[in-house]
């Protein structure tokens, strides 16, 4: 029988509970309910609205749900949803007491203490993987700093940097996401239990009991707001996106730079997959897989602000569509995150051909022109120089380390010899020693910076 079965003369149709229940999948929550329904045993008994045995055979009963769960012997099936399931296997162990569970408390409250128990163990998670990955990322960054890469823009060669800045680029984004992800969690650890459905109860609760008891820095102030607020949610997706659009780019630039063309890096072969038809062929079937999985949680994030948009005032069961999208969003950011670790960690380097590719393609051009700014040539002069300049080797089949002085100084009386030196591929990426430059001193201090950085979230 439905917990609200009392007021209707007939049953359900069977498409309709179907269509209805949600145990199929917030059968997830099943820990959070049992560990939200303990706090609120706890404090019915405290405020004396039930007594301390009842309290007691509650708490008592619902932690042998919790164990004959975790132990594999109890299956979550044949209810609405995991409250109901919760409360029926209680009345079924510990007789009609486990009816008193429910006082002062609705589903409403109940389903949004819940989710943000779940949520907020989820962003904890999130936390941890990305301190994870991070940390992998500054391994290949102390690794290669004295290892020189092309770097570009517009997918054209640009300027020589230094392989440790390459790497943190990335580790600054995923700490934009760590650091997210963390004030998402101090916003969201708000409790909303004690709001029931919509009005709060007549009960004299003492809300400050189970906040202490379920670890929440503050209870909820407004009970319409609390039963149908879901910004934790949509946060929730929108750091998971974000992390995953950073993701994606890296699995971008592995896709292009482990390619033929490229040739700048290799992924393990533990990590990459054949063709059936083609022997030859070493596919780069994770990083694409994740690259795709990115606009999965994109959409679970279009999904929620969707559904939140056209929502009254107070709790609607359109609400219902929050789980799905979180779980799966959740999945896919945590498998992506664990699988890119590992692939990361043991991807190498070719060395000499990123070195030369860094040389390619009149890539010490700016250093030419900065190096008549210098000199006091006015620095748009000094582009249209070197602009010249590269023109005469393009047209001569030169690059600008092969050039002579005679030739430079063709350009501007300015040059002198040590502009010999300073077109060389290392000497542009050396010279750049500004904070987050390509200089190895730079990428040393960038990688001390972040690991500084990473420390404050432990």
């Amino acid at each position: 029988m439905k917990l609200w079965q009392g007021r209707f003369d007939a049953p359900e149709a069977a498409d309709a509970d179907a269509f209805n229940e949600s145990l199929s999948f917030d059968k997830q929550l099943w820990r959070a309910d049992i560990e939200a329904s303990c706090a609120h045993a706890a404090m019915l008994g405290q405020c004396g609205i039930v007594t301390d045995e009842e309290s007691a055979a509650m708490i008592g009963g619902l932690q042998s749900i919790r164990d004959d769960i975790e132990r594999g012997v109890l299956r979550v099936e044949g209810q609405e949803d995991i409250h109901s399931f919760v409360e029926g296997e209680l009345v079924a162990r510990i007789g009609s007491t486990g009816k008193k569970l429910h006082t002062a408390r609705s589903r409403n409250d109940q389903v949004a203490t819940d989710m943000r128990l779940y949520a907020r163990g989820a962003v904890d998670e999130a936390m941890q993987a990305l301190k994870k990955f991070i940390g992998v990322l500054l391994a290949r960054a102390k690794e290669t700093v004295k290892y020189i890469m092309p770097g570009f823009t517009h997918l054209r060669k640009a300027q020589p940097i230094n392989c440790a800045q390459y790497f943190n680029a990335y580790s600054e984004m995923f700490l934009r996401d760590l650091d997210r992800f963390c004030a998402l969690r101090r916003r969201m650890n708000v409790m909303p239990l004690g709001s029931a459905a919509m009005a709060g109860t007549s009960y004299p609760i003492d809300r400050e009991i189970t906040r202490r008891l379920l670890h929440f820095d503050a209870v909820s102030q407004n009970a319409p707001d609390a039963v149908s607020d879901r910004d934790f949610v949509a946060e929730y997706l929108f750091c998971a996106s974000l992390t995953m659009a950073h993701l994606s780019r890296l699995c971008e630039d592995t896709i292009l730079y482990t390619s033929d063309e490229f040739g700048y890096w290799e992924i393990p072969d533990a990590y990459s997959t054949g063709s059936s038809i083609m022997p030859q062929k070493k596919n780069p079937d994770i990083p694409e897989l994740v690259r795709g999985k990115t606009g999965r949680v994109y959409g679970h994030l279009m999904a929620i602000l969707t559904v939140l948009k056209g929502i009254p005032l107070a709790y609607n069961k359109d609400l219902q569509e929050d789980k799905e999208a979180f779980f799966d969003a959740q999945k896919a950011l945590m498998s992506c995150l664990s699988i890119y670790t590992s692939l990361l960690a043991g991807i190498t380097f070719r060395v000499n051909r990123m070195y030369d590719a860094a040389g390619e393609g009149y890539a010490t051009a700016t250093d030419v022109a900065d190096y008549l700014a210098k000199r006091g040539v006015p620095f748009r002069d000094a582009h249209a120089v070197t602009g010249k300049l590269v023109r005469y080797c393009i047209e001569h089949g030169k690059t600008l380390p092969t050039l002579t002085l005679e030739e430079f100084r063709a350009a501007s009386p300015v040059f002198e010899e040590d502009i010999l030196q300073t077109v060389t591929t290392r000497a542009s990426a050396e010279g750049r020693n500004s904070v987050g430059g390509s200089s190895r001193q730079a990428a040393r201090a960038g990688i001390a910076s972040i690991k500084k950085r990473l420390r404050q979230y432990d």
